[in-house]
């Protein structure tokens, strides 16, 4: 009954934080990081430097939200493929104890078979992670001690080739895929 309640909590937690934040502009500089990604590999801002790239924050013990997100991310990769949008694609894992590389590749292994330009990353501890997702996303992670779950948002963040975050978009939201589109586009444009 527990994990009932903790996750109607989280769902209603993540719809209440996903309705502040449909969409908005930001211009806010991403920090530079250094990660792990599932090959094992060093990669980061410095591998990002000059690329448009989408990020969002997932787990792969997830039980509600990461599935259905990392889907859509599948497909967001896919049809901007298709429209021949070169973007990278970038998902942290917000529980690094468990999701090592060896696990984040057989996670994504099960929504694409093209990791050319989709980097999971991994490589730090809990707290580093909260930090990095408060102060460089402003958004919340929280892993609370009697649960293997973590609360964290659902939205995807749209960084442009200097490194600044300029958009931040719910994939739940029927427009999403438009308004990402549009500014993809007019980044690549400019």
């Amino acid at each position: 009954m527990n994990k009932k309640i903790y996750i109607l909590s989280s769902l209603l937690l993540l719809t209440v934080l996903s309705a502040c934040s449909t969409t908005s502009q930001y211009g806010r500089q991403i920090e530079s990081f250094s990660f792990t990604d599932q090959h094992g590999q060093p990669f980061g801002s410095d591998q990002l430097a000059g690329k448009v790239w989408i990020a969002n924050f997932i787990f792969t013990n997830c039980e509600t939200v990461c599935p259905p997100m990392t889907m859509e991310m599948a497909a967001l990769q896919k049809k901007l493929a298709e429209e021949a949008i070169e973007v990278e694609f970038v998902s942290f894992t917000v529980d690094p104890q468990v999701d090592s590389p060896d696990v984040l590749q057989t996670y994504i292994r099960q929504f694409t078979d093209d990791v050319s330009n989709w980097h999971l990353l991994t490589g730090y501890t809990q707290d580093e992670i909260e930090s990095f997702a408060r102060e460089q996303f402003q958004t919340i992670i929280h892993k609370p001690d009697s649960s293997d779950q973590v609360i964290h948002g659902t939205n995807f963040y749209l960084i442009n080739e200097q490194g600044l975050l300029v958009e931040e978009v719910n994939y739940v939201d029927p427009t999403y895929l438009d308004e990402l589109l549009k500014s993809m586009k007019k980044l690549l444009k400019d």
